[in-house]
């Protein structure tokens, strides 16, 4: 086996055509972008690795089989990390979602390690956070490339210009970063 590598990717917003327009997404159409984040997934990610979602997977998530197409062809263990759009109702995971074969279930925050350092993931970004003083990192979404990152944390989400609509590893998103 491989070594397995991590990987961290935010709100690609599958089949969300709305997301095109809002936030300047360079598609023609939701299939368009949808083909395009696969292959650019499948094109770091192998099959053993993982990958941290943070948050909003999908849209449309009354079509399963769609949602859940995309997913197998997805490479890696996917863990969740749950978003505003992963919820079918107030403090329930769309069931859906919930059906996928998620390497962790779906939680609302998570920490992890890499690069010898503890990780706080979460889809909002935190003004502090777990081990924030201690020299933590935070990986955040939702804010589409908006919001500044305080300290160590950053948004992964896909419209970020650097993330470039694929997952990155921790050496990449790090880079920069005060004293990492």
């Amino acid at each position: 086996m491989s070594f397995v590598k991590k990987f961290y990717v935010a709100d690609t917003h599958f089949g969300h055509g709305t997301v095109i327009q809002s936030c300047g997404r360079p598609f023609k159409s939701t299939q368009e972008m949808d083909e395009y984040m696969i292959r650019e997934w499948n094109s770091v990610v192998g099959y053993n690795d993982i990958v941290y979602h943070l948050g909003d997977f999908a849209m449309g998530l009354q079509d399963e089989d769609r949602i859940r197409g995309i997913f197998n062809r997805l490479n890696g263990r996917m863990a969740l990390v749950l978003g505003n759009h992963d919820y079918k109702k107030p403090n329930a995971v769309h069931p859906t979602l919930a059906r996928l074969d998620w390497f962790l279930t779906p939680t609302p925050s998570l920490e992890t390690n890499d690069g010898g350092l503890r990780v706080y993931l979460s889809h909002y970004a935190h003004r502090t956070w777990p081990g924030s003083h201690k020299g933590s990192v935070h990986f955040y979404g939702h804010s589409h490339g908006k919001c500044p990152p305080i300290g160590r944390s950053r948004d992964v989400g896909v419209d970020v210009k650097d993330v470039a609509f694929r997952p990155r590893s921790f050496a990449e998103l790090t880079k920069g970063m005060p004293d990492v």
